[in-house]
């Protein structure tokens, strides 16, 4: 597999591109196996992309999960090229903005209102803006990925220690790391902002005691839904885990790709808003509005979560059968729709050293899996796409083998 144009490219835009030239040293999750993935897409079409050089690739990756229905959706395409036609940038509110939140308050359980923006970074910061202003207080406990804003960033340089100093986290499925922030500031939370998962599922129990700690206190529990509503199901990790948040942001799978997020929640919540700032030029245009209208009513009106679902599935259980005949530390983790590995071999060092085996013998069968990321399905998934996904994926097992990166072979080191 060739890739000197997509490098070509690469190399020319580190000179020009602030983010081209910090990707060699982004945060981890961003990392690919450097000399082996592509840098430059040309096209994408269902569930494949080519990149610059013309290879083609099986994507898992789908744009961190924005993607759900398929790159190029006929149906949501067409639905924006419409909308652009029509003059999308008018400034004023266009109908489809009023029956995009109509849409959402009938999915989104606990959704009494709902306001469009832009990022899933606008979507957390305005909620916590908001349960600042609702609840008169000024902390703010978090835990998951929440944005890039000063108070959820995940690096320090740049940010103003101040920014930090009313910003808490606590330990996920540890619901006395949380009570032990709450007993620290009874009277100073106003909200805590979570992702009910990451790829560890809640524990029986845990998303409840969260609820019920955050009503004992009189803070805001905020859902960070961006990457599982509409995915895990079509109303989120609230829909499939029964636990209902005062307010909840979403994006990524919401537009298929297109750049729209929302705040929905309790209706006294969210009238807040007149009382504080939250503005953007771009917020009112409707091409966005209309590929998540879009979206959002071919997610309804067929069976293709469903079909996420079985294929999420087949694809981890055929990856268990691997692991296990290959006697490798690796565990199949996630959600069916968001799947992953978890290399144990000992050391993270060791982890990124055999992600790099595992990975380039993936990438080089054509199946482009996020080495540090979620994996995700979409509906354009087909059950050969699955097939040739676990053919991959048994060559990265032998290649991990080969390598001595076996159960027995990392005990005789030791």
């Amino acid at each position: 597999m060739r890739l000197d144009r997509s490098f070509e490219l690469d190399r020319k835009a580190e000179q020009i591109d602030a983010l081209a030239a910090k990707r060699k040293n982004v945060i981890a999750s961003d990392q690919m196996v450097e000399g082996r993935y592509p840098v430059f897409a040309e096209r994408a079409a269902g569930a494949h992309f080519w990149d610059v050089d013309g290879n083609k690739y099986l994507d898992f990756f789908l744009s961190y999960g924005t993607v759900i229905l398929g790159h190029a959706d006929p149906d949501v395409d067409d639905a924006v090229v419409r909308e652009i036609r029509r003059g999308f940038a008018v400034g004023l509110m266009k109908p489809v903005q009023t029956e995009l939140v109509e849409e959402l308050l009938e999915i989104i359980p606990g959704a009494e209102m709902g306001m469009l923006l832009k990022t899933g970074s606008d979507a957390t910061g305005a909620a916590v803006r908001l349960s600042r202003a609702f609840t008169g207080r000024d902390r703010v406990v978090r835990w998951g990925y929440n944005g890039w804003h000063d108070w959820c960033a995940q690096w320090d340089n740049g940010i103003p220690e101040a920014s930090r100093e009313l910003v808490d986290t606590f330990t996920y499925n540890d619901l006395d790391s949380l009570r032990a922030l709450f007993e620290r500031h009874p009277d100073g939370i106003a909200c805590v902002v979570m992702m009910p998962f990451m790829v560890e599922a809640p524990e029986p129990g845990f998303l409840e005691g969260v609820r019920e700690l955050t009503r004992e206190y009189g803070a805001l529990l905020v859902f960070d839904e961006i990457r599982s509503a509409f995915r895990l199901a079509l109303g989120g990790a609230q829909e499939h885990y029964g636990v209902t948040a005062d307010l909840v942001t979403l994006s990524k799978a919401f537009a298929n790709g297109y750049a729209v997020s929302a705040l929905t929640g309790r209706a006294d919540v969210l009238r807040t808003l007149e009382k504080v700032h939250i503005s953007s030029t771009y917020y009112s245009n409707a091409d966005a509005m209309a590929a998540a209208l879009a979206t959002i009513r071919k997610l309804r009106s067929g069976d293709h979560l469903a079909h996420i679902w079985r294929l999420g599935e087949r694809l981890q259980n055929g990856l268990r059968e691997l692991t296990a005949k290959s006697g490798v530390p690796v565990a199949v983790v996630g959600h069916p729709p968001m799947p992953f590995l978890d290399f144990a071999m000992g050391s993270e060092d060791d982890n990124q050293s055999a992600k790099r085996v595992f990975y380039a013998a993936t990438i080089a069968e054509g199946v482009f899996f996020h080495p540090n990321h979620h994996w995700f399905v979409s509906a354009a998934t087909t059950e050969a796409d699955i097939d040739q996904a676990l053919d991959a994926a048994r060559s990265g097992f032998e290649a991990l083998v080969a390598a001595g990166w076996t159960t027995e072979a990392l005990g005789a080191r030791s």
